[in-house]
Order: structure tokens, then sequence, then C-alpha cells
């Protein structure tokens, strides 16, 4: 009995040396103990992506500002000849089927207007004769959603709206009241 649990101590100490060495030499963060951090949207290698929007327009990663609605596409960005959710249609969608190589996914960035059921199946049927899939979303979402497809290299467009309104949070206003208290400090010299 003595010698049985003498044995089964020796494994558990080979057992427990064998994990932790093995695991002190698989280790997978091999630096110098710094911590670095990418933003997406301020490398211009990943793409253009949309940094904000406004009910006037969009500004894109690279600084510039489109006026209006617009259709953009991992490195290339058009005006797109709508004025609202109503104006979208088979004809305005035609620009996405014609372009090589063939989008994966369509966002279609509504502005602030409610989505109907009736108008995401009007867009998603004509697109699914095309074999594009496609989101119908509110602009914010919609941003949002091409921003991070477009990262994920995937062959992604966007068909945007600016919105009517702007919903207004605690965090811009924080971000203005910040702004406001920096414009009145002094600099040192």
């Amino acid at each position: 009995m003595n010698v049985l649990q003498g044995l089964g101590r020796i494994a558990q100490q080979s057992l427990r040396r064998n994990i932790y060495t093995s695991l002190a030499r698989r280790s997978t963060y091999e630096s110098d103990g710094k911590t670095s951090v990418t933003i997406l949207n301020k490398e211009t290698d990943a793409g253009l992506m949309i940094n904000s929007y406004s009910q006037f327009g969009f500004r894109l990663n690279n600084d510039m500002v489109v006026i209006g609605p617009m259709a953009i596409f991992s490195r290339t960005v058009l005006s797109w000849n709508v004025e609202s959710h109503e104006d979208i249609n088979d004809e305005s969608l035609s620009l996405f089927c014609a372009i090589e190589p063939k989008i994966d996914v369509l966002v279609v960035g509504i502005g602030d207007h409610t989505i109907t059921p009736a108008f995401s199946k009007k867009i998603i049927d004509f697109m699914k004769r095309y074999k594009i899939n496609v989101e119908v979303l509110g602009t914010e979402q919609a941003c949002s959603t091409f921003n991070f497809l477009n990262a994920e290299n995937r062959v992604v467009a966007a068909a945007l709206i600016p919105p009517m309104t702007m919903r207004v949070n605690e965090d811009d206003l924080m971000q203005k009241q910040i702004s406001i208290s920096k414009s009145f400090e002094v600099a040192d010299k």
C-alpha cells in the first residue's frame, strides 16, 4: 500500500513538472512587455472606413468628406444618386450588381427611417437574383457593419443615406464639455 502511495506521489510530481515546463516553453507572448494597439480607422492599408456621419454626409478615415448619400467599397467611394430611402429601387441598386469582383455583402443604410419588412424584402429579392447578400439597417448600424466587414477583408459595399436627425448620447455631451474646457486652457511656455 505504501509503495503504491509513493508511486502515486512521484507520478503527480512528474506530471506537475511536465505541465509547468510545457506551459513555460509554449508561451505565446514573446515581446518586450509592451502592449500595442492598432486603430483600424487610422490604417490606410485596411481600406476605406467610415469615421463619422452627420445629416449632411460622411467623413472617411482618409479625411475625405462625402456630402449626401454614398456608395462605398473597400477602396472606392462614389456619390449615390438617391434622395431618400423611397428612391431605393432596382435601378439605384443595379450599380452593386454590375461591379467586379462581385461583392459578398451589400449593407444598406436608410438613414433614421423605420425599416419595414416589405421594404427589406424588395431589396433582398432584387439582390438575391444576383446572389448578393444584403443587410438593411439604420445608417448608424450600417456604418459599423461596413467597417467591421471591411476590416475582415470581405468583399463588401455599402449604400448609405445620411440620417435626417442625430441622436445625442452622454458620451457626445462629455466629449463636447471636454473640448470646451480644453479651449480655455493656457499652454505652458
